[in-house]
Order: C-alpha cells, then sequence, then structure tokens
C-alpha cells in the first residue's frame, strides 16, 4: 500500500514524530518545506542533505542544531525516515527512487517526474517496497482554491461547465528557470493537477506556448477538455504585463471570480517573509477582505469569505500516513495523471495538434 510503509522506515514507537531528511536548500526547501516542517509537532527534521557550502553556511544559520550532510546514504545512516525532496526538476525521479531504495519514506516537489514513464516507476517502486510516497502538491490548500472546491461542493455555481485558472506574473529576468524544467512543468504541475482534483479525468489536450532563447517554455496555455464535458484552460507566464484573473470558474447559475487584486494565495510571501503557522496561529492563511472572490450573476459579484489557506496540514497528514494511521496527503497516482495532461500538451504546443487521451 502506497499509504503504509514497511518496518525500515517506521519507529518502533508510532506516536513519535517522523524523523525527516531535507534535501536541497534552495528557495523551495528554504521557504516551503523547512518552516512547515518545523511548524509540524509530529515531524522532526533531522538533517539537510547538500553539498554546497554557501547552503551549508545557511542552514548552520538558519537551522541551528539541524546538520548537513552530503548524501541520502548518509541521512539513512543519520535515522531519516523520511525525506522532502526539494531540488532541480531533472533530479527529481534519481532521487525519489534511491530514497525508495533505502526505505524512506518520500515527499517530492513539483514536478514530481520530467515525464509520466518516471512518474509511474516511482509509484511501482513505492508500491513494492509498501512505503510512503506523495508529490508536493501544496496548492491544493491554497486560500482560493479551497473557496472554489467549497462552492463547487455547495452547488452555488451550478453544474460547473469551465475552469479558467492562472500563474502570470511579469518577472522576464527571473524566470522561467531551469531548475523548474519550464513554465508547463513548473507552473503546469499545480494548474493541471487543480484541474484534475476539480473537473475530473481529461479526454483531449491542446497546448500553445512560446519558446525562449535559451529554449525553455513561457507563455503557456493549456486547454483541457474534461471526460465530463467541461472545459478548462489554464496559463502560465513569467513575462505577462497584465496577469488575467487568478480564477474564473463558470457553472450553469454563476460564476465565481478571483481577480488580479487578489493575487496568488499569501502563503508563500507570508513564508518568505519569515512567518510560520507556528507565528500567527488561528490566523495562518487568512486572507484579507480585499483579496476576496465574488460570486456573479450577471451583475457587480457578491464577495464570497475566502477559506484560510492550510499549507500547514501537509506534513501531519503525511507523518500520519508513515505511521500507518491514513492515506497520503496526495495520491502519487494523481501525479501521475498530471504528467500524462503535461506530455501531451508538450506534444501538442511542439506539432501544434490536438493530442487525444482516448487513444
Amino acid at each position: 500500500m502506497i499509504g503504509g510503509v514497511t518496518s525500515s522506515a517506521r519507529s518502533d514507537d508510532d506516536t513519535a514524530p517522523v524523523r525527516f531528511g531535507l534535501v536541497g536548500y534552495g528557495f523551495g526547501g528554504r521557504y516551503f518545506h523547512a518552516p512547515l516542517l518545523a511548524a509540524a509537532p509530529e515531524c522532526e527534521l533531522v538533517a539537510v542533505v547538500t553539498a554546497s557550502p554557501d547552503r551549508r553556511d545557511q542552514v548552520a544559520r538558519e537551522l541551528p542544531g539541524v546538520p548537513t550532510v552530503g548524501s541520502l546514504e548518509e541521512l539513512a545512516a543519520a535515522g531519516a525516515e523520511a525525506v522532502a525532496i526539494s531540488t532541480p526538476a531533472a533530479t527529481h525521479s534519481v532521487l525519489t527512487d534511491r530514497a525508495l531504495e533505502l526505505g524512506l519514506a518520500v515527499v517530492c516537489d513539483k514536478p514530481f517526474a520530467l515525464d509520466a514513464p518516471a512518474a509511474r516507476a516511482s509509484v511501482r517502486l513505492a508500491e513494492r517496497r509498501g512505503l510512503a510516497l506523495s508529490p508536493y502538491q501544496n496548492r491544493r490548500w491554497d486560500s482560493d482554491f479551497r473557496t472554489v472546491q467549497a462552492l463547487v461542493a455547495g452547488g452555488v455555481l451550478g453544474e460547473v461547465t469551465r475552469l479558467e485558472s492562472r500563474f502570470e506574473r511579469l518577472a522576464p529576468d527571473a524566470g522561467p528557470g531551469a531548475s523548474g524544467g519550464g513554465t508547463l512543468l513548473d507552473f503546469g504541475s499545480h494548474l493541471v493537477d487543480q484541474a484534475l482534483v476539480l473537473l475530473g479525468p481529461v479526454g483531449s489536450v491542446y497546448a500553445e506556448w512560446r519558446l525562449r532563447d535559451n529554449g525553455l517554455d513561457d507563455d503557456v496555455l493549456v486547454a483541457l477538455t474534461h471526460t465530463s464535458g467541461a472545459h478548462s484552460s489554464v496559463w502560465g507566464s513569467w513575462s505577462q504585463g497584465a496577469p488575467g484573473p487568478r480564477f474564473r470558474v463558470t457553472g450553469s447559475t454563476g460564476s465565481y471570480v478571483v481577480g488580479t487584486d487578489g493575487g496568488i494565495d499569501g502563503q508563500e510571501d507570508a513564508l518568505v517573509g519569515g512567518r510560520t503557522p507556528a507565528t500567527p496561529g488561528a490566523q495562518w492563511g487568512v486572507e484579507p477582505a480585499e483579496r476576496w472572490g465574488r460570486v456573479h450573476r450577471g451583475d457587480a459579484g457578491e464577495p464570497v469569505r475566502t477559506l484560510p489557506g492550510a499549507w500547514d496540514t501537509f506534513y501531519p497528514a503525511f507523518a500520519a500516513a508513515v505511521r500507518g494511521r491514513g492515506p497520503v496527503p496526495v495520491d502519487p497516482n494523481d501525479a501521475v495523471a498530471t504528467a500524462v495532461v503535461l506530455d501531451a500538451a508538450r506534444r501538442s504546443a511542439t506539432e501544434g495538434v490536438l493530442v487525444d487521451l482516448g487513444r
């Protein structure tokens, strides 16, 4: 079972915190994983894997008492039970598979793998080893996406026919980064995952992109036709001077819009600013009223209180899975489904064709 683990990744005391190692201490490891692990009493950060002298110095300053090691093998020898992998995209599958071979449960940042075959291979390895494996799809717990799910589940919008979703910003010198694998993989991993969670499996994929001089894709559009008949259109860009609405979700009785003034969920800014779920307590993830979206029914719209963001729930849920007390927070087979769509989008953008996933 993917949600369970073998004894090689379990403490004798199933109430003890899960002993985690963090692989990589770049932006993601430093701001997304380390603070959330530290804020979860169910987890204990025992070491950081990095070979960079500068990163080792950062760890010593920012995580006093947490040692650095040079490899997964050293991490396992130090008593780790699980790892959080936050390294360049091209290394994810190799590190995931090696950690599983060492008997470690794994959380792997997005993109989970560069393509669907690699994603499937990791899932099968975890199944054979009986180890917990979960892609780090933290944006399922964004404040705005949680609100979208609640409105859809409550029937507020009627039958949903279209999802529009965007990660757009103007930062031409900052991205797309090679470490993220390009905009399709970097932003698309979250955008497509959210579309699949909300509207289910996909039957066909059409995509467009613009390649930069460095060969990395940017200004990406992916249009999905779901097997239910609903449609999703998702955009990702590092060079958009006029970002569109974060969400526009259209149903038979209304539409929910989170505009550009709402921006993207504030948990990232909070973590980068040095705050953690342990800092504001119950106020973690709460969005101010000016960032709330509106439900429109052919009018100016009615504001809807945004549900709090909940990135802080991921690691406690994963720790419970390692201890055999529940499923992993994100099924790794969901990462395979996302990778299938992203593979099809890459082919569509390259060849200029509609890709039918039923064939």
